[in-house]
């Protein structure tokens, strides 16, 4: 009769065991992601609270008001803002064709390119800049002697310091889809290379483009080294003017900064979410 009994027990018991084990691995995942949400929430909620302290004894928004009201802020975020949208831009139409050559053409030179790209973290801002200068503020290239012209070059810049994230997420979008297949479909359609990339491509890249455009606007928002040295307005440069001579005022501007960057990350998951499949050729219908 024991037996008997031993193999309907089995069956009955691995099914508890299964349960016991999933409700020990949610037990962890979940202390590792409280764990994790008190690390990075302390040091914000420490912030949010000094930044309410303007006034002795009283919680108020009085640095929030100053900062609103300066109107160096307004200025400098307005023209980062145009910066950050020109450096998108051209990071682009630099990055998404070069990809899609390199990937279509030329695979065997992904390494070459990927470590071209990556060279802006091995060679500091300070260098880039302090090139660019020599090279571009004496005949026959002088482009320091205008604002428009500097802020070609401030561009220039942030294109290059932007490299190794546009890149690495096109380059993720772009082994994502069969850039192969979606060519040979659009030439049998008779599309013409411009048309490829621009109604074939790009669409198909739209979450990696979006990805790669927000970390390329976080660079550019928060980039302090090229601004300073081609004196150009912008919003790097105003936030460690700020955090000399006032205390309250940069802890406003931090948490006003953090609300951006998580208001820019909810639109590209919103758009990321509404974009269509990764295999369809969008335009070419």
């Amino acid at each position: 009769m024991r037996s008997a009994m031993k193999p309907a027990m089995k069956p009955a018991m691995k099914p508890a065991m299964k349960s016991g084990m999933k409700k020990r691995a949610s037990f962890w995942a979940w202390l590792w992601i409280g764990l994790g949400t008190l690390y990075f929430s302390m040091p914000l909620y420490a912030t949010f609270d000094f930044s309410l302290r303007a006034q002795r004894d009283v919680l108020s928004l009085r640095a929030y008001e100053r900062v609103l009201e300066d109107p160096r802020f307004l200025a400098t975020f307005g023209f980062s803002m145009q910066i950050a949208v020109v450096t998108i831009v051209m990071s682009m139409l630099l990055i998404v064709p070069t990809s899609y050559w390199v990937h279509l053409r030329f695979p065997k030179m992904r390494p070459v390119v990927e470590f071209v790209t990556l060279l802006p973290f091995v060679v500091p801002a300070i260098i880039l800049v302090f090139g660019l200068i020599r090279i571009y503020s004496r005949p026959p290239f002088l482009l320091t002697g205008s604002a428009f012209a500097t802020n070609f070059l401030l561009v220039a810049g942030y294109v290059v310091l932007s490299f190794p994230y546009m890149y690495r997420s096109v380059d993720a979008g772009m082994r994502a889809i069969d850039v192969r297949t979606l060519t040979e479909a659009a030439q049998s359609l008779g599309a013409s290379w411009p048309t490829i990339l621009f109604r074939v491509i790009f669409p198909n890249l739209r979450t990696a483009l979006l990805s790669g455009a927000f970390l390329t606007f976080a660079i550019v928002m928060g980039e302090f080294t090229l601004a300073v040295f081609l004196a150009r307005p912008a919003f790097g440069p105003y936030m460690a003017l700020i955090g000399q001579d006032r205390a309250y005022e940069p802890s406003a501007l931090a948490i006003l900064s953090f609300a951006m960057t998580w208001a820019a990350i909810g639109v590209i998951q919103r758009i990321g979410r509404a974009s269509p499949g990764q295999a369809q050729m969008g335009g070419t219908h």
